[in-house]
């Protein structure tokens, strides 16, 4: 019998990162341990730069040049975002109360 591996993601909810490969940052307001979206979400990416499943996903409340939307990314296409330039998104003071050394805290009645 194989114990199953306990997963610990890289970042955490209220953290600025960026993508790897796409010109976008945002703010995490949720994790999943893995892949949790449907298969034609995951189809729909394509293949030489799709992510593995088996690793931590994050939602975050994400913004580029053109608009402000939400995003869900594996952990291996995140790098923390080190700019600190505020973020946009008009969600972010819906979801966090105030920002600390770079890092958006989250009001108690969205905390898991």
């Amino acid at each position: 019998m194989s114990i199953p591996q306990i997963k610990h993601a890289k970042f955490q909810i209220g953290q600025v990162v960026k993508h790897r490969l796409f010109p976008f940052r945002g703010v995490i307001f949720d994790v999943d341990p893995e892949f949790a979206n449907t298969e034609e979400w995951y189809q729909a990416i394509p293949e030489d730069v799709r992510p593995n499943r088996d690793q931590p996903f994050y939602h975050l409340l994400a913004e580029n040049a053109e608009g402000e939307y939400t995003a869900y990314v594996s952990e291996q296409n995140l790098l923390l975002d080190l700019s600190g330039e505020p973020l946009r998104h008009p969600q972010i003071r819906e979801l966090f109360e105030s920002v600390e050394n770079g890092v958006y805290k989250i009001k108690p009645q969205h905390a898991n």
